[in-house]
């Protein structure tokens, strides 16, 4: 079956933009030819800084024939309607009609044909529309065609249209079309520098192979391949080792066509700043990876760069103009750093009093007060040293005010560590002062520190709190203030380092210092400990437990203790995994599903200890016994908290459950004797609660 090669050239696509641009054009042109009956083989896409390109093969040289049936008016109905019908399906006349039997009537159908077109007529049709549509971030319209209505949006100027279509063994038809006066057709250009002339191309096989003849890499993962796998061999060739960046090693990729890797040097005595900072100003200004001598783990003089050429010298001019933009980069950051170093962390505080965190919570010097005071109470609960928590809290948000974070964000914290090592600080304290942020995502590292600990939770939970003491929540998928990352967060504290703490209790003190009615500071820690429970759904989940178990033991209230109910699940998992687990959980179900529809039925509940007297079969009677055992000895294991031994209690209820249900009937002709026994099935679902709520596990 015929091909299909698309490329769009056009002038420089931004880095940022080029996967998504690739993945858009694949997804628009393959949809669309899915939804013209055209079921496609295969389809990729591909993008560099100047072109966006799509093959996709396997494609149906032409569309199947459409029958369909389209039902009209009753026989005998006004001439209007038969009118209306028979231009609608194109028959000349009712006897071209069906006459369909129906009860309510006798109904003419027409039968519809459309015959199918030829794939390369479709895509004529499809791919004008497409790039008309196509959805840049950005976009910019140009020349003289530029002020005329309809004139075409693209992200760059577009200069040419490659479209051809047809078999692999015969020459491809080009698509014609036309888009704001660019015509399309078989011809598309190599380098810009290197191999600029006009090629023509056929299919994509030999569309690839020219371009590369051209110096160009088509795939950005080869890309990729070439840029790291030639940095790592030129560094080690020297003795020293690439420090891996794959976000920067996606960019560069789309900033070259034919990528050619090079060294360059700066002078040692930039290395007396933080290897962080060099290596953000490299990384920032030129793109550049930084090397690192891999005895000491420190960053060396040298950078790695990726140019877009091979220089007839070498890249010796290249290289020098890289280093000449580094040095004056790195001498500002070395000011920077040397002039930040002048002033205590303590005494930038005071000009917090002028920044507002938020207008509704008050300056960045209220909300440092509010997290020093929760971090000394928290460090009482997880082991921390309460006097240097609460001064790891006072410093933490101050390199916010520095020159080097002020040039470059993504080190702060970082360097708060920095300067409080530097003026003396506690290596706690300092730590604390970088780690208080983490951790910021699924992947990130958890601070193991207690005093990190305590001012990290101190920290997301005002954050938490503050946020939903002025009903600003996430909603849907919007989430400003990354609330759902700080409880992912406290959730991840808690979890991997083990912590006992109420958070009930923790969130009702961080309202200490905030503007809340008593109504609302009542509800909030309620509110806030549900989101807990949602965003802890989540992380379980991610780890392959089962959300519905999160609700299970959530259900029974008064669960505020994250590792006790984490630990709870697992044990509730395991069990459920047994056949003793589910075999109970299906005759719990059974007595909650009975309970049900008879308290539905009586419009009451059957609450209340059974009447012993009233027990006429040994099965009732073993049933009792086997709850009031279970019972005490689950409620027991629970207070232990020991939830394996409490899942082990629960599965000698299985065989008085399953030998209850097989030869009792609940629903005895006497009255008394019916009521008893549903008390006793409201007992089975009574004493399960001791470990969950049975009711809100799926099947």
């Amino acid at each position: 079956m015929p091909d299909l090669l698309l490329e769009l050239f056009s002038e420089e696509i931004p880095a940022r933009m080029q996967a998504k641009a690739a993945d858009d054009l694949r997804r628009m042109v393959t949809d669309k030819l899915v939804a013209e009956g055209l079921v496609y083989e295969g389809a990729k896409a591909f993008a560099t800084p100047r072109r966006l390109a799509l093959t996709v093969h396997g494609i149906p040289a032409r569309q199947p024939d459409l029958k369909t049936e389209r039902r009209g008016p009753k026989v005998g109905a006004p001439d209007a309607a038969v009118q209306g019908f028979l231009k609608a399906t194109g028959l000349k006349s009712l006897d071209e009609a069906k006459i369909q039997r129906d009860p309510k009537g006798d109904f003419y159908i027409g039968l519809i044909e459309k015959p199918g077109r030829d794939a390369i007529d479709v895509l004529a049709e499809i791919l004008p529309v497409i790039i008309r549509t196509f959805p840049w971030p950005k976009s910019m319209r140009w020349g003289a065609r530029s002020g005329k209505p309809g004139s075409l949006n693209w992200v760059r100027p577009l200069h040419a249209i490659t479209a051809t279509f047809g078999l692999e063994t015969e020459e491809p038809d080009v698509v014609k079309f036309e888009v704001d006066g660019i015509a399309t057709g078989q011809t598309t250009y190599g380098h810009r520098f290197m191999a600029p002339d006009a090629i023509s191309v056929r299919r994509f096989e030999d569309y690839e192979a020219k371009l590369k003849a051209a110096k160009v890499i088509l795939d950005p993962q080869a890309r990729k391949d070439i840029i790291f796998a030639d940095a790592k061999e030129l560094t080690f060739a020297q003795g020293f080792e690439l420090v891996e960046d794959q976000v920067l090693l996606d960019e560069v990729s789309g900033l070259v066509e034919w990528p050619v890797v090079m060294m360059g040097s700066f002078e040692a005595e930039y290395l007396a700043i933080p290897d962080e900072v060099i290596r953000a100003t490299i990384r920032n200004n030129q793109k550049c990876f930084v090397v690192k001598d891999p005895k000491t783990g420190k960053l060396t003089n040298k950078f790695v760069l990726t140019a877009n050429i091979e220089a007839s010298d070498g890249g010796k001019v290249i290289v020098s103009g890289n280093e000449r933009v580094i040095r004056p980069r790195l001498s500002d950051a070395k000011f920077f750093y040397e002039t930040d170093l002048k002033t205590k962390l303590e005494d930038r505080l005071p000009k917090f009093e002028q920044i507002v965190f938020h207008e509704k919570l008050g300056t960045q010097a209220a909300r440092i007060k509010r997290i020093e005071r929760l971090a000394a109470e928290i460090a009482a609960l997880v082991g921390a040293d309460v006097a240097k928590a609460t001064r790891a809290a006072h410093l933490a948000k101050a390199d916010l005010l520095t020159e080097v974070v002020g040039e470059f964000p993504e080190v702060q914290g970082l360097m708060g560590k920095y300067y409080a090592l530097a003026q003396g600080e506690d290596a706690s304290v300092a730590a604390a002062c970088e780690e208080h942020y983490k951790p910021q995502g699924p992947t990130d590292r958890v601070p193991t520190d207690p005093v990190s600990v305590a001012v990290a939770l101190a920290d997301k939970i005002d954050t938490l709190v503050g946020f939903w003491a002025i009903d600003e929540k996430p909603t849907g998928s919007k989430d400003p203030y990354a609330l759902r990352r700080a409880a992912l967060g406290v959730i991840r504290l808690i979890a991997e380092n083990a912590l006992r703490l109420s958070l009930m209790k923790v969130a009702t003190s961080a309202l200490t210092g905030l503007s809340v009615k008593p109504a609302d500071a009542q509800k909030l820690p309620s509110d806030l400990l549900a989101f807990f429970a949602d965003r802890l759904k989540v992380q379980l989940r991610e780890q392959g437990a089962r959300h519905d178990l999160v609700d299970a033991v959530f259900a029974l209230g008064g669960q505020d203790d994250l590792l006790m109910i984490v630990r709870r699940v697992e044990a509730l998992g395991k069990f459920l995994e047994s056949d003793d687990g589910k075999n109970l959980l299906a005759g719990i179900k059974r007595a909650s599903n009975i309970l049900g529809i008879e308290e539905k039925k009586d419009k009451r509940s059957f609450e209340g200890a059974p009447d012993v007297a009233l027990y006429s079969l040994a099965e009732e009677k073993a049933l009792a016994k086997a709850i009031g055992e279970v019972q005490a000895e689950a409620s027991a294991a629970v207070v232990r908290e020991d939830f394996a031994a409490a899942m082990s209690a629960m599965a000698k209820l299985r065989p008085p459950v399953d030998a209850f249900f097989d030869k009792v009937r609940v629903n005895d002709d006497d009255a008394k004797v019916r009521e008893n026994r549903l008390k006793l099935l409201n007992e089975i679902r009574s004493a399960t609660r001791a470990v969950a709520d049975f009711s809100k596990i799926q099947d």
